[in-house]
């Protein structure tokens, strides 16, 4: 799905990505959001440690191609993204510095690895972290591969800057809509959709080190009213699309950018369940199940689509709300969300266990 290029030395493209864009007032006009391509787990190479095998594939967004120059390597980008907020009050902006810091705590790389040879891709995508049991919120089509342990898939949960191998993380929700609707995204070389139902929920279950598994873990918690058009925002995710499959492995550094919320959009009648979130430096593959945050320091949306083509000021991003999540799990399971996030991971996970199989076989009916 992802398409392994090199690091773009465009500069400036990222710093246009990172500046806040003026807020506006605006009347919210309900709209269905376009089906476009999955942000998309980057995919990464199977073979051992950092050796690469460079993957190629396509996207189904017809956009302007850019023309690649050869690798230039540039500092991380929380290095380059000092964030230029004139429009917000000083005030404002301390609240957006304080999410963003709130964000970044929280965030994580979720990388998994396919056995060479297999139909299945190595990918690399984002998570935030939404309880401090260890509770993380990602893509749909990310925590698919949690479901493909039986295939031989393994799953790993990093963080830092760069990202290092940290915890090991249990599948504790996924919706069964997604899986049935989205079973041939695993083979499909251009898979596209609209974001309803790609959310899930994994839950920290061990240390990939040798330090004992922490008893609280930095998380920001999952809004419970949707943000509006104009609303400023600070974005954070692993971008990885313009790495090598040895740099996502070792050299893999958050994305932070600040923006507003461009548009607004519906899977219903009169809800906000998709935010549009323009251009940016997070605008790559990898960035799917990055978080959104609002200056009150909560997470009003996670990423799930973009467009993949042209320099990244120039593309679509867009995340589902907060309280589309929240209303989407109520609707599935006829419990609210907090239910859920104030079990013991214990019973989340084995409460969970099994459905496994059955989405697994609904996943794998195609292969």
């Amino acid at each position: 799905m992802s398409r392994f290029v090199s690091y773009i030395g465009v500069v400036t493209a990222l710093v246009v990505g990172i500046f806040i864009i003026a807020v506006s007032d605006s009347v919210t006009i309900f709209q269905t959001p376009p089906a476009i391509t999955y942000t998309a787990p980057s995919t990464v190479s199977v073979l051992p440690v950092v050796e690469t095998e460079k993957i190629e594939a396509t996207t189904s967004v017809q956009t302007q191609s850019v023309n690649i120059p050869a690798q230039v390597v540039l500092p991380p980008i929380e290095k380059i993204a000092t964030s230029i907020k004139t429009a917000l009050s000083q005030s404002e902006s301390s609240s957006l510095d304080a999410s963003s810091s709130l964000l970044r705590s929280a965030l994580v790389n979720i990388i998994c690895y396919a056995p060479a040879g297999s139909r299945l891709r190595s990918t690399s995508g984002s998570g935030i972290i939404i309880d401090s049991k260890g509770v993380i919120l990602t893509n749909a089509h990310i925590a698919q591969n949690f479901l493909l342990a039986g295939r031989g898939v393994s799953c790993t949960v990093r963080s830092g800057s760069p990202a290092v191998n940290k915890y090991e993380a249990s599948l504790i929700y996924i919706p069964s809509a997604w899986v049935s609707a989205n079973a041939d995204i695993l083979t499909e070389a251009n898979p596209s959709g609209t974001g309803e139902y790609d959310f899930a929920f994994l839950a920290v279950s061990k240390s990939t080190t040798r330090d004992e598994l922490q008893s609280s873990f930095p998380s920001i918690p999952l809004a419970t009213s949707p943000s509006n058009i104009g609303t400023p925002v600070v974005i954070a995710s692993y971008a990885a699309q313009f790495l090598e499959s040895s740099q996502i492995q070792s050299a893999l550094f958050p994305t932070i950018v600040f923006g507003s919320v461009k548009d607004v959009y519906t899977f219903a009648t009169n809800t906000i369940d998709v935010l549009a979130l323009g251009g940016s430096a997070a605008a790559q593959e990898g960035s799917s199940g990055g978080g959104v945050a609002d200056a009150s320091g909560a997470l009003v949306g996670t990423i799930t689509t973009s467009t993949t083509k042209g320099t990244t000021d120039t593309r679509k991003l867009d995340a589902i709300t907060a309280s589309y999540i929240r209303a989407a799990y109520a609707n599935d399971t006829g419990e609210a969300l907090d239910l859920l996030l104030a079990k013991p991971l214990a019973d989340s996970i084995s409460d969970f266990a099994p459905q496994i199989p059955a989405l697994e076989s609904i996943l794998t009916a195609n292969f």
